[in-house]
């Protein structure tokens, strides 16, 4: 099996960010994998365009690493089908595609590299596994620390970071980009070795 970080491989890293589109959610802790999304292409000089998946799609080169950044243009409860067609539009098999998503389950701004695994009630990572048909993609989690006191969790996510929070925010996206990069070059063990 061929994965992005495999020695002397060319394959095309399909990096997905998950979010809701359009102004009234850019700022939710849910939105997070699109700000990372934003933040890898602008590293790559890339502009996201229409693409037939129903994703908006940036390509470009990270760090000389092939790439294709994608955000769905569907809400986030519905993201499988437009991942499920830029992987195939893209010949990425499902274990290779790498998801960024907000992670209830981890503090503030801590990045964590997997691979398969529960969606935790994460609808979009459910409609993702059921249009890959597996759960055995990568995924980048980034922490937005669980709710305060009773509030619902899909509440929570839905609502915008916090001042606090915000503060930290950018460098935050910055070292989660870092991550991502890292995944897509050297592999899922490397990465883990450098940002765990």
């Amino acid at each position: 099996m061929t994965t992005p970080g495999s020695e002397g491989s060319d394959q095309l890293a399909l990096i997905v960010g998950l979010g809701n589109p359009g102004p009234r959610y850019a700022g939710n802790r849910h939105n997070v994998g699109f700000l990372v999304a934003d933040e890898l292409a602008e590293r790559i000089g890339g502009k996201f365009k229409r693409h037939k998946s129903g994703a908006d799609v940036a390509e470009g080169r990270l760090d000389g690493t092939r790439a294709a950044l994608a955000k769905s243009r569907s809400l986030m409860n519905l993201s499988g089908g437009p991942v499920a067609g830029a992987a195939r539009f893209y010949k990425v098999p499902p274990e290779s595609v790498i998801v960024i998503h907000d992670e209830l389950d981890l503090a503030y701004g801590t990045v964590r590299l997997k691979r398969g695994g529960g969606e935790n009630g994460h609808n979009g990572l459910r409609s993702i596994s059921k249009s890959l048909g597996t759960r055995d993609y990568l995924r980048v989690r980034f922490g937005v620390d669980r709710p305060p006191g009773r509030m619902d969790p899909a509440d929570y996510v839905l609502r915008d970071f916090s001042r606090a929070e915000r503060s930290e925010l950018g460098f935050f996206v910055d070292r989660c980009a870092d991550a991502v990069t890292a995944l897509a070059q050297k592999g899922l063990e490397a990465a883990q070795n450098e940002f765990h």
